[in-house]
């Protein structure tokens, strides 16, 4: 048998050194710019928690009782929506679930800054997709607690790399679907609205985007679950949260510790996911955005 060392070349080193060498060189060389966009994302998190924290727990169940009724004008949902996350407090997670919630808002509100103009170039540009697409593949491909090594790197240990690594994680669905919803619109409707003079920008305002909705809403969706599936990897760089609860339940060897965090995450991702669904549904209805 041959001598694997001799039959194989080391592409490892290079890989491996070629990696550390760019981080380092990043550290280096913009550390003040991530330092700013870190003091930036921190901010915003910082505020959304408190606010969500700081609310008697009876207004943050009225808030989710009025929007589950907004978003599906039918009250056995609203009930059911308010249960369920008064079950949150029952199983005395209220303040990690806030703190869960706070990191997920954020994560899923840069994901769609991101996740959304990238789409719409994947859509309206070949060389942009035949870029993206690969990348996102690799993206998808690559253990998720990868992310967390050069986030920790560049941002050091707490809430923000949670968010950054989040939002690579979770991002790569909504730009799939936009573009993907786009590009599906038909080419009638496109010639129709070019034909009565519409702009490039109209066009894809008053018709791409309200006709793919659908698959844009969709995308939007796996991405808040995607990022609440991130929550448990991301408290172990100090993210805290009901991830935070999870690990714990691992490190003690305490199965029902556990188990009362992952029965959490699971009624936050159940209510995101059903409020995102019947909101999705009546915009639609509506004939889209504004």
């Amino acid at each position: 048998m041959a001598d694997a060392a001799s039959l194989f070349p080391d592409w490892r080193s290079p890989l491996r050194d070629g990696t550390n060498q760019l981080i380092d060189a990043l550290v280096v060389g913009y550390g003040d710019a991530f330092e700013r966009v870190s003091d930036g994302l921190l901010g915003l998190l910082v505020a959304i928690e408190q606010a969500l924290r700081g609310a008697p727990p009876w207004v943050m169940l009225a808030a989710t009782g009025a929007l589950a009724l907004a978003a599906s004008r039918r009250w056995a949902f609203a009930a059911l929506t308010t249960a369920a996350v008064w079950l949150i407090g029952a199983l005395g997670q209220w303040d990690q679930a806030m703190q869960t919630l706070a990191l997920v808002l954020v994560s899923v509100a840069v994901a769609l800054a991101l996740g959304l103009p990238a789409g719409v170039l994947c859509a309206r540009s070949r060389g942009v997709r035949r870029v993206t697409l690969p990348l996102l593949d690799l993206i998808q491909t690559i253990p998720s607690f990868v992310y967390l090594i050069p986030a920790a790197m560049l941002f050091g240990l707490g809430k923000v790399p949670a968010i950054l690594a989040t939002v690579i994680y979770a991002a790569p669905p909504l730009v799939r679907l936009t573009d993907l919803g786009i590009r599906q619109v038909s080419a009638e409707a496109v010639e129709a609205a070019r034909a009565f003079g519409a702009t490039r920008r109209q066009l894809l305002l008053k018709v791409q985007i309200p006709l793919s909705l659908p698959s844009i809403m969709q995308g939007i969706n796996q991405t808040t679950m995607m990022a609440l599936a991130m929550v448990v990897i991301a408290s172990m760089i100090g993210a805290r949260g009901v991830g935070e609860t999870v690990l714990v339940g691992l490190q003690r060897n305490d199965p029902g510790t556990g188990l009362v965090g992952g029965l959490v995450i699971v009624i936050l991702a159940i209510v995101l996911d059903r409020l995102l669904q019947a909101g999705g549904t009546r915009l639609q209805d509506r004939g889209g955005p504004p």
